[in-house]
């Protein structure tokens, strides 16, 4: 009789410590219990035993897990066409004491806007509107390997915003990885630097 007592404890306990730390555990859906009873059924007790896919009103730890995934994802823009609006301001450094080139790009529709001062302006709207998030590449992986070239000591900032996203990108030359986004993005940066 003490071996199973213990072996409940042991689970109640268990399912205690794991409802606290889940993402919703203190305050979370479904009910909690401290008991041996209240703590085993809880999992069970709001999904009457099957799986929850978040339409009973009461979704599990799981569905919000599975919910809450898909957000970042959702704030940054997806490659591909976009609406091709964006108010830009970018300022390409040359390197060493050479003055900085500031260019204002505002395109509607992927067409450049009258108050655009930009050397390319309808390359660069239509490079926009091609690949929406041409000034957001995705952050580089602790495990890529990049070329060990120097393409020179220009550096470029853009600021502002792209479909209504916001962009805040710097750009640089120092090797093989920084090159190709460079290269990608030099349409809107009005400079091809020393990537060629």
């Amino acid at each position: 009789m003490r071996k199973p007592l213990m072996h409940v404890l042991l689970i109640a306990a268990t399912a205690t410590a794991l409802a606290a730390c889940s993402p919703g555990g203190s305050g979370g859906p479904g009910p909690t219990g401290s008991s041996p009873a209240g703590s085993s059924s809880s999992s069970t007790g709001s999904s009457t035993g099957t799986p929850s896919s978040g339409t009973s009103g009461t979704p599990s730890e799981d569905a919000e897990t599975t919910a809450a995934a898909p957000s970042p994802s959702a704030a940054a823009p997806t490659a591909g066409p976009g609406a091709g609006n964006a108010e830009l301001s970018i300022m390409v450094k040359p390197g060493g004491s050479g003055q900085p080139a500031n260019y204002t790009l505002v395109c509607r529709d992927g067409v450049p806007a009258a108050e655009s001062q930009h050397p390319s302006a309808a390359a660069a709207c239509a490079a926009l509107k091609a690949n929406a998030a041409l000034l957001s590449p995705a952050p580089r992986p602790t495990d890529k390997v990049c070329t060990q070239q120097y393409g020179g000591p220009q550096e470029a900032t853009v600021t502002g915003s792209v479909d209504d996203r916001p962009v805040e990108a710097t750009f640089s030359l120092r090797d093989g990885c920084e090159i190709a986004q460079w290269n990608a993005a030099k349409d809107v940066l009005g400079s091809s630097g020393g990537a060629g």
